[in-house]
């Protein structure tokens, strides 16, 4: 079982690691801005694609990758999926709902669900210092919400249901880091994420099906962009975060993903020319403050 918690230990420290997928995960929303395929076929592709990347390096390190799985292991890995699936699906809908502005600050809510969920079924301690460092960084996610709010913006459709989506979003969110802190600390890396990957893949097809969209025809710009979308968030974004999950607490992970929307913000000025207010980069310094208060009030902080 050490070599199943040993993928990449003392060649790159889980401070590393979370920097490289957090800096990966946040050119999802560019790369999405550049689609012009419906969100749900997007984030299918995206999934299948880093599933299928993944496979062959998963199969050439382990003879057999799931010879270690247990029933509960497996059991875990789906609930992981299917909570991957939800969360995709939840969000992406409920931005046809809701305000960016709400949907945003509302799944990013995630990191108090996983630090309670962390205490009651994991038994990791939460710190104050931690409970401080959560809620000042969704402080600062609120703030980076308020140009938007300001801007009044008009939402035609049922901003109740959409904010109810964007819930459900942030459990399921909760739920998929949970159970990966649960299971990555005894399976290995690859054999994990293969699973949790293809059960997403079979989630998000579901409702691809009820949605109808259409899953061909796109132009050869489009499959670039899904191949993009699961190199970099795939691959070295939730796969990386799912290789921390062996070695730093969950409420870490969690609200390191609020810096999420900072990386984002910093890529649309490069690559957009979208440039932030003064009351996003405010927001933004005080989500990285959140970050760092959380870090440093780690029960075993120096680990990081």
């Amino acid at each position: 079982m050490a070599e199943s918690n040993a993928e990449l230990s003392g060649q790159i420290s889980p401070l590393t690691g979370l920097s490289v997928a957090i800096v990966a995960v946040s050119t999802s929303a560019i790369l999405v801005r550049w689609s012009e395929a419906p969100s749900i076929v997007a984030a299918f592709y995206r999934v299948v694609l880093t599933t299928s990347l993944l496979a062959p390096l998963a199969f050439a390190r382990h003879r057999n990758p799931f010879a270690s799985f247990q029933r509960s292991h497996l059991l875990g890995a789906t609930l992981a999926g299917l909570a991957l699936s939800v969360h995709f699906a939840a969000w992406f809908e409920s931005l046809a709902w809701t305000s960016v502005a709400a949907s945003v600050t509302i799944v990013q809510s995630q990191p108090l669900l996983v630090a309670v969920g962390a205490a009651l079924l994991l038994d990791e301690r939460v710190t104050g210092g931690t409970v401080v460092g959560i809620l000042v960084a969704i402080v600062g996610i609120a703030i980076m919400s308020v140009p938007d709010l300001l801007g009044g913006t008009t939402v035609e459709a049922d901003p109740t249901y959409g904010n109810g989506l964007a819930l459900l979003g942030a459990v399921a969110a909760a739920a998929y880091v949970l159970a990966g802190r649960s299971i990555r600390q005894r399976v290995a890396l690859l054999p994990y994420v293969l699973v949790v990957y293809a059960v997403c893949s079979i989630g998000l097809l579901a409702v691809v099906a009820v949605q109808g969209a259409a899953l061909s025809g796109y132009p050869p710009r489009e499959w670039l962009l899904f191949l993009g979308m699961a190199v970099g968030p795939g691959v070295f974004g939730h796969t990386v975060l799912n290789w921390a999950l062996a070695h730093v607490e969950s409420s870490v992970v969690s609200v390191s993903l609020l810096a999420e929307p900072i990386g984002a913000s910093v890529l649309a000025l490069v690559l957009l020319a979208e440039v932030p207010d003064t009351v996003t980069i405010v927001g933004g310094v005080v989500v990285l403050t959140g970050i760092s208060l959380t870090a440093r009030a780690r029960p075993n902080g120096d680990d990081l």
